[in-house]
């Protein structure tokens, strides 16, 4: 359980979640660790987001945290071994307007963190290119629906009550390319001689 400079980002957050389940807090990854995590690292981030979906005094979150060598520094939450920090927001979760949102549970190294489903930690990643036009985050995305079947209806009807629709079929085009760069040239039948 124990954290070090070579524990992954994936590893951290589950054990962050281990240990707030334990204490008791509620809390929903997010993010773009979330984003790392559904990508496979193919988008790499250094802060770890959680949305508390509960409120309480600080001190269960400080203990649950220092349980793993995290200490508070302002906002956030710092290990000596490690180069990710931890910050915590308030509720609620939330990807631009929508708050009708479905957590999923994700088991890593027998650790379990209550994260955004795939479809969700792309629209939190288009909601700052929509809103920002922040083409890291576009890109990020991307790399999730590389990796996970994505629900490409919800996300399209999520974008125009965004008044993203333009947004949105640049992901698309962006998506469709991505996953054709990763197939393999389709096999070519050698010609029978004449």
């Amino acid at each position: 359980m124990r954290i070090t400079a070579r524990t992954s980002l994936a590893r951290v957050a589950t054990r962050v979640g281990d240990a707030l389940r334990r204490a008791g807090i509620d809390a929903v990854l997010t993010g773009g660790a979330c984003a790392s995590i559904h990508s496979a690292g193919d988008y790499q981030s250094l802060d770890i987001d959680f949305v508390l979906r509960s409120t309480g005094p600080i001190a269960p979150l400080d203990t649950a945290m220092a349980s793993l060598g995290f200490v508070r520094r302002g906002r956030r939450y710092e290990h000596p071994a490690s180069a990710f920090f931890i910050e915590f927001l308030p509720a609620p979760v939330a990807i631009g307007a929508d708050t009708d949102i479905r957590p999923v549970t994700l088991a890593i190294g027998g650790s379990r963190v209550i994260a955004l489903s795939p479809t969700d930690a792309a629209r939190d990643r288009l909601a700052a290119f929509y809103h920002w036009q922040d083409r890291a985050s576009l890109a990020a995305a991307v790399a999730i629906g590389r990796r996970h079947r994505l629900d490409l209806a919800r996300i399209r009807r999520w974008s125009e009550a965004e008044g993203a629709a333009d947004g949105f079929e640049t992901f698309r085009l962006a998506l469709d390319g991505a996953r054709r760069a990763r197939q393999p040239a389709p096999r070519r039948r050698p010609r029978k001689p004449v």
